[in-house]
């Protein structure tokens, strides 16, 4: 956070905090945010410049800083115009009143009437008094509460207002809170008054008093010492991003220390361990020099303890000791209860309206897992893919999902290898809520969960709009075409859509995961009018295959004979439309040399375009088309399509159309930009 100039020339920095009880570390980045547009909007709307803002937050505070403010707002002419001279009384009474000036004050040109309005300049410490009020009384928190006896929401009781230009205190007042240069320090080791003197002096009086307002700093703090006290005992830190942002709008004062657990504990799953330090106590987790879970925490204290921090890291080792009693006490209960024997509990639970209960939904997956095996790989048991299709979503009726839901998929796994279910079922329980999964029996049930959902969902018209995806019908898709690209699995999409149980219009479902291949493909550099330009066939629905046709003919058209091709296909396609000509036959004696090269062209690139396609070497199919280059650019420059003859006519126009068939052999031109 850098230093603040105070009164400079005519301009000065502006202090604003907003002091309250505990602000949710997961709403100060939005209110941050929210803090800098708002205040932006009023400074806009009084005509008010300033050269930046800045924001911070802490969790009992909410900072502004607004670097060189001028000491007013410029005075301004502002013209209206008015109503015909002639205009109805009641018409020239409405406008004055507008305006606030008499008729003699009007002035008239070509019969209309025009005010001149001089607004003059204001006190930026006016300005900025009306723009603290309103943003403290309009303030987007997600939740906010009313306290004492006004009608101020915020989100816990507001304490204090400071409000600063240059050295000068803004005068405001919010329901009784009036702004002033008095804060408060760190809430245990500096409870008392500090006097700010402008936000010059505001950061480092408060770090003198063990409050460090740069969030981005406090995170820095967290990040590097815990990684620092990992190393210091042999262990690594188990990266945590989120969980550095959270500890860091739980403290002003971050001090990071390492604990340790029983490792009795250890006998719980890794991820059940982890999660209940995340989760419940914000701690980050450690592993060991061979990468296995380490029975240790770091803790993120807000003090700087006089023991070194011993007596914090304890209780917190008994708080964590406690919680993962309750992890065990569920682990060790789920043991008990085969997956099987859950069936029937999720048959109690609701997929969604008219889709049926938790259970059909897993029989749905379980048959469609069979199908999709027993077709696409033929080399594996379906049955295996039944049963981990089937067992799928039994761990939602277990105690630790129960307590856990993030745990969903990842239990199934665990129970399943417990209780000596086939390795590809554990795998597909494992990875069934990954968004690419590996392994052929995972690869059919992924795949299948996903299908069934998409095609329940479409079957009953229920879809995304715009930026709404309540059902995750979005990740759903992209979960198939990640799945699919990872593995380079080979199957016909439209087919395995047909096998859902659901009955959706697959030409539908199709563009929809056409669309999540374009996301999916944007960031590798994939054009997306390449993509639509295959999809445009009809017929590809093969997504390896696709993707190879796509980055055959990227790499093709951006070459200079693909721009020219390109260029000649438009040319042919255009007239071709124009003449609303769909035959396709050629040939013919007694022709100009162009035409005829055309024609040889076609001859020789046809069929070799045809057998690359087929042998899905679409470098060689674009290579073919490439030989077309040059007789079309020819066809063009020395043959007239439209001649006068009907037959010379027609025989060129079909000449085109077996051009741009042949050109289809491979993609739809028509759908590349350029």
């Amino acid at each position: 956070m850098d230093g603040c100039q105070g009164v400079c020339g005519v301009s000065a920095d502006f202090l604003l905090e907003l002091r309250s009880e505990e602000i949710p570390a997961r709403m100060q980045a939005k209110a941050r945010a929210d803090l800098a547009r708002l205040f932006a909007e009023a400074l806009q709307a009084a005509g008010l410049t300033t050269e930046g803002i800045e924001t911070y937050s802490t969790p009992r505070r909410l900072v502004l800083i607004a670097r060189g403010l001028p000491e007013a707002t410029e005075a301004v002419s502002e013209e209206l115009k008015g109503p015909r001279a002639n205009a109805p009384e009641q018409a020239l009474a409405g406008f004055l009143k507008k305006t606030g000036l008499s008729r003699e004050q009007l002035e008239e040109r070509d019969g209309v009437l025009f005010a001149k309005i001089e607004k003059p300049g204001r006190g930026a410490s006016e300005v900025l008094a009306e723009a603290i009020e309103s943003i403290v009384r309009n303030f987007p928190w997600p939740k906010s509460m009313r306290w004492g006896s006004g009608n101020l929401r915020w989100v816990r009781p507001l304490h204090g207002i400071v409000a600063l230009l240059g050295e000068e205190i803004v005068p405001v007042e919010v329901d009784g809170v009036a702004a002033g240069a008095a804060t408060v320090g760190h809430r245990f080791h500096h409870p008392g008054i500090i006097t700010i003197g402008s936000c010059a002096d505001y950061a480092e009086k408060l770090r003198a008093c063990h409050v460090i307002v740069d969030h981005e700093e406090r995170e820095a703090i967290i990040r590097e010492g815990a990684a620092a006290a990992a190393k210091a005992a042999g262990l690594s830190l188990v990266e945590d991003e989120g969980l550095v942002v959270e500890n860091a709008g739980l403290t002003e004062n971050p001090v990071p220390l390492l604990g340790r657990f029983d490792p009795e504990f250890l006998d719980v799953p890794r991820e059940v361990i982890v999660l209940t330090m995340r989760t419940n106590q914000k701690y980050f987790a450690c592993t060991d020099d061979t990468g296995a879970l380490a029975p240790a925490f770091i803790c993120t204290a807000n003090i700087d303890a006089k023991d070194g921090g011993e007596a914090i890291v304890e209780g917190n080792r008994r708080v964590l000791a406690a919680r993962l009693s309750d992890a065990r006490f569920f682990w060790e209960q789920d043991l008990k209860v085969p997956l099987e024997e859950l069936l029937p509990k999720i048959d109690q639970m609701l997929f969604y309206e008219g889709m049926g209960s938790l259970r059909a939904k897993a029989e749905r997956i379980a048959k469609l897992s069979k199908a999709i095996c027993e077709k696409w790989f033929p080399e594996r048991d379906p049955e295996t893919a039944y049963r981990a299709g089937l067992l799928a979503k039994t761990d939602l009726a277990s105690g630790m999902v129960g307590e856990f839901p993030e745990l969903q998929g990842i239990m199934g796994g665990y129970y399943a290898e417990r209780a000596g279910e086939k390795a590809g079922v554990v795998s597909a329980l494992n990875q069934q809520y990954q968004q690419a999964v590996e392994g052929c029996i995972p690869v059919c049930v992924a795949l299948a969960d996903r299908i069934d959902t998409l095609a329940s969902f479409f079957a009953k018209s229920i879809k995304p709009t715009g930026s709404k995806d309540p059902f995750a019908l979005r990740r759903a898709a992209l979960a198939i075409v990640q799945t699919i690209l990872t593995n380079g699995t080979r199957l016909s999409l439209r087919e395995a859509f047909g096998l859902a149980e659901a009955k959706a219009d697959v030409n539908e479902l199709m563009g929809f995961i056409a669309d999540r291949l374009k996301v999916q493909q944007r960031e590798a550099g994939v054009r997306h009018d390449l993509i639509d330009a295959v999809f445009a066939l009809g017929g590809e629905d093969d997504l390896v295959r696709l993707l190879a046709r796509v980055n055959a003919l990227q790499g093709f058209v951006e070459t200079g004979e693909g721009t020219n091709l390109l260029s000649g296909y438009k040319r042919a396609a255009n007239i071709l439309k124009k003449e609303q000509w769909d035959a396709a036959a050629a040939g013919g004696t007694d022709v100009p040399a162009e035409e005829q090269a055309l024609v040889a062209a076609l001859d020789a690139a046809e069929p070799k375009a045809k057998a690359a396609v087929e042998a899905e070497d679409f470098t060689a199919a674009m290579a073919a088309l490439a030989l077309l280059r040059e007789p079309i650019d020819a066809f063009f420059d020395k043959v007239t399509v439209n001649d006068p003859h009907k037959e010379t006519r027609a025989r060129r126009l079909n000449l085109l159309a077996r051009f741009r068939d042949a050109v289809h052999q491979v993609a739809d031109f028509s759908k590349i930009e350029g």
